[in-house]
Parts: structure tokens; C-alpha cells; sequence
């Protein structure tokens, strides 16, 4: 029977004040195996790595989610599958792990068709499943991606990223869920915190595309969420002035949280040590993990049976 392996990446958002426009994704990946399966029966899905005996392992697993969806789509009958989804990416820590789920779903499902949907067809699928299009344009575009909803278009706009840039993860064990952390947030802001964000993910697009790693520092803050969020994870301000101290380019909470990412070219373990010491002292544990981003989205890893 066929079959087809998809590595789908991490993905972090905002990055600081490009609130819900911006993403990029990141050298950790989910690996999905999907085998196609003769005669009826339900989907047998497995999952094993994070999220191992939480996540659905039957026709509510989100991945299987998204690979219905676009076989709907294209007015097919999705076939009797086996799954296995091989999770690395963290659940509930603002690391993208449903982008990456539903990316992964939505390429494996394609190629299985044999590609008849286009790389935007797919980000128009995950942005309807996900409900906001920052994670995926990155999960399925890879890169960083600006992106913009006019009127239910999606509009994108990959930014050049510099080749030596790293991130480095400080990865609560604490989670935190996108509602909560949007419950926060204010219905109205005023005109200085709206000018103060916009000029600032100006300057964060100026400064990758350019490759002026100075503006980075200034180009991170915002005032749209991040101050909004500390409310529900305090240690937050101490573990970005340690990833400052340290020599991080930027620092800001991945998503809505709960990891914190710095941006660094050649400090990165002296970086990982100090946030990781900071959220120690702070009462958090967790763990720290250094990557740098990719300009790989969800892709076809290998593909065969008959």
C-alpha cells in the first residue's frame, strides 16, 4: 500500500511585536508516517514523543483532522490509513505543535492525491483548521513569513533571514493554552502602544532582510501582548533581562508562550546558560534547546509502497 513520510517544523510567532502577522519556522520537526490500508475498518494512528497518551490516537487526532479535511476538498473519500506521528515539538508552549500537526496532515494528505492542491491551497486549509494564519504560513512555507487576512484572503511575504542566526529555547515544563493567554490581552490599546508595535515590526523586517542583527534588541519589544502575559507567567521579565545581559540579540515569548526565545549569532550557550539559571532561580523548570530557523516548511520526507 502507499505510503508517505512528512516532517512538519516548530514554528514560532509574534516575534515580539508582529502580533498574529508574523512567523517563522524552526529546525525541530514532527515526523508523520501514513500508510494507506486496504478494505474498511477505523484509522489506526499511534503516537509516540510528545504528547504520547494525551493526543487523540483515532479519527479526532488532528493531523488525521487535516488530512480529511483536504481530501474533502477535493471531494474524495479518505482510504482506511495506519499513522504514526513521531512529535518532538512541544504541545502548549508557543512552539506550533497544532501548526505543525495540521501542516503535516494537510502534505502527507496532498501527496497521497498526488498533489493536486498548491502550496497557498494548503495554507488556506490550515489557516480555516487553525483559526489564526501566523504558525502555519510559517509551518507550511517555511522561512519567516509576513502574512496579512484582507477580506478571507491570505496574503504572504517571505523576509530573508540571516544565514548564522540561532535560537535559543528556554522550553517551560509549565504549558500554556492560546485561550488563556489570549483571555489577557485587552479589547482596545491606545494609539502610542499601536504606533510603538507597528514601527517596531517595521524595524524587525528592516533588520533580517538587511541583516543588521543592532536593530534586533529594539525590534523585539512590544507592548501589544507580551506585557499582558507576564500577568500569567511572571518569571518572564526576569529570564528576558538575563538572555539580554547575556548577549541575546532579541528576546520575546514564543507565541503565547509559555517558551522564550532569544536570538543570538555567537553567544548561544553563554545565552541558554543565563535563562536557564534565571527561570531556576525563579522557581521554573524546564529545559533549554538551541536551534536556528529553517526555511523548510512541512515537506514530503520519502514516499512508497504501490
Amino acid at each position: 500500500m502507499p505510503t508517505v513520510e512528512v516532517r512538519a517544523p516548530a514554528t514560532t510567532a509574534n516575534l515580539g511585536p508582529g502580533y498574529d502577522c508574523l512567523g517563522m519556522a524552526l529546525d525541530l520537526w514532527n515526523r508523520i508516517t501514513v500508510e494507506t490500508q486496504s478494505g474498511g475498518g477505523e484509522p489506526s494512528v499511534e503516537v509516540v514523543g510528545e504528547g504520547a497518551g494525551e493526543l487523540a490516537a483515532d479519527a479526532e487526532n488532528l493531523t488525521y483532522r487535516a488530512m480529511a479535511f483536504l481530501y474533502g476538498e477535493a471531494d474524495e473519500e479518505l482510504p482506511p490509513l495506519r499513522m504514526r506521528c513521531e512529535n518532538t515539538v512541544p504541545l502548549s508552549r508557543g512552539l506550533g505543535s497544532s501548526a505543525a500537526a495540521i501542516s503535516g496532515g494537510l502534505v502527507a494528505a496532498n501527496s497521497l492525491l498526488g498533489d493536486p492542491f498548491s502550496p497557498n491551497d494548503l495554507l488556506e486549509m490550515a489557516a480555516t483548521i487553525e483559526g489564526h494564519p501566523d504558525n502555519v504560513a510559517a509551518a507550511v512555507h517555511g522561512g519567516l513569513q509576513l502574512v496579512v487576512l484582507d477580506d478571507q484572503q491570505l496574503y504572504t511575504a517571505a523576509i530573508d533571514v540571516p544565514e548564522d542566526l540561532q535560537a535559543v529555547l528556554f522550553i517551560p515544563d509549565r504549558r500554556i493554552a492560546t485561550v488563556d493567554a489570549r483571555r489577557v490581552l485587552p479589547a482596545e490599546v491606545s494609539v502610542a502602544d499601536a504606533v510603538y508595535n507597528m514601527s517596531r515590526a517595521a524595524l524587525l523586517v528592516a533588520g533580517m532582510q538587511s541583516n543588521h542583527p543592532e536593530y534586533l534588541s529594539i525590534a523585539t519589544q512590544d507592548r501589544l501582548h507580551q506585557p499582558y502575559r507576564q500577568s500569567i507567567f511572571p518569571p518572564m521579565k526576569v529570564i528576558f533581562e538575563a538572555a539580554r545581559n547575556a548577549g541575546a540579540l532579541g528576546v520575546f515569548l514564543s507565541g503565547s508562550g509559555s517558551t522564550i526565545l532569544s536570538l543570538t549569532k555567537d553567544r548561544s550557550m553563554t545565552v541558554a546558560y543565563e535563562m536557564f539559571d534565571a527561570a531556576r532561580l525563579a522557581g521554573v523548570d524546564g529545559r533549554v534547546e538551541i536551534t536556528r530557523p529553517t526555511d523548510r516548511g512541512a515537506h514530503v520526507q520519502s514516499v512508497g509502497g504501490s
